[in-house]
């Protein structure tokens, strides 16, 4: 309760330099009675109004989503490392223990045919059926990197026979970090 006298303190001082003299000299012969009303207004007044914000309908109707009884942040994650290269696709639970783990080359592509999209699908399918294998009906998919299995791979996780809940870019990008490699000369 003294943090809101203080507050209704402070609002009395300010009226007072504002050029209210008149204001302020009734607010002191008014007596702590009536400065404790007013506070204790004024703090009813902004828990009011903080109670109205903090209740979002998009938060409310987050939780209110369940996929098989689980909710958004209890589904499994799969993620999906797409590089020029090859690709590699992990399917993990929310606590990050392993359910599958399988790349381009593991499915036998060898040298350049690892970096095709035909590839990188084949392996989404085989990460899949591991998956199925122990439980996992829904995934959350989150993809990194500009290889040509980004698409490819999260199609082959539903020709797999698993769900996907949500699709989350997280691609590093650099805020002109470190210096590019040279241009190539064709």
């Amino acid at each position: 309760m003294s943090a809101a006298l203080a507050v209704a303190w402070q609002r009395l001082l300010g009226a007072a330099w504002g050029g209210r003299t008149a204001a302020v000299c009734r607010g002191l012969r008014t007596g702590p009675r009536r400065l404790q009303d007013a506070a204790g207004a004024a703090a009813a007044k902004e828990a009011e109004n903080q109670s109205g914000t903090d209740l979002s309908p998009l938060i409310l109707q987050r939780n209110s989503m369940r996929w098989d009884g689980k909710t958004y942040e209890e589904i499994p994650v799969a993620h999906i490392k797409a590089t020029y290269n090859n690709t590699h696709i992990q399917v993990v639970s929310f606590d990050n223990r392993p359910f599958a783990r399988t790349s381009c080359g593991t499915e036998g592509f060898h040298n350049a045919k690892k970096g095709t999209a035909i590839a990188a699908q084949t392996a989404a399918m085989a990460a899949a059926a591991k998956a199925r294998g122990k439980g996992v009906l829904h995934v959350r998919v989150m993809v990194k990197g500009l290889g040509p299995g980004r698409k490819a791979a999260i199609k082959g996780l539903t020709m797999g026979g698993l769900e996907v809940i949500s699709i989350t870019d997280n691609t590093p990008i650099p805020h002109n970090g470190c210096r590019p490699r040279k241009a190539r000369r064709m």
